[in-house]
């Protein structure tokens, strides 16, 4: 299934995080099916040029950002994800 429309998916993480593992797995198989590459960022690992981003996300990883926007944290909501998707 692919759309007209590009997404960016992107998944904020920090190392060592099962949900994150978890998450990512989950992503991977859904973007793949619109033909979207999943990013995923370690907001530890950025935190020296990007302090925001673990400010505002680091309590609640994972995090699944739709183009730029969050779009759900803890768990991917997979049936809102196809929709927005598919627009």
């Amino acid at each position: 299934m692919t759309n007209s429309t590009t997404h960016e998916v992107t998944l904020l993480t920090r190392a060592g995080c099962g949900m994150c593992e978890r998450a990512l797995e989950q992503l991977q198989g859904i973007c793949a099916e619109f033909g979207i590459e999943v990013g995923s960022v370690d907001v530890d690992a950025v935190a020296a040029t990007e302090p925001g981003l673990r400010a505002e996300y680091g309590d609640r990883l994972p995090v699944v950002l739709l183009d730029g926007r969050e779009h759900s944290y803890f768990d991917v909501d997979e049936t809102r994800l196809r929709a927005d998707l598919f627009r």
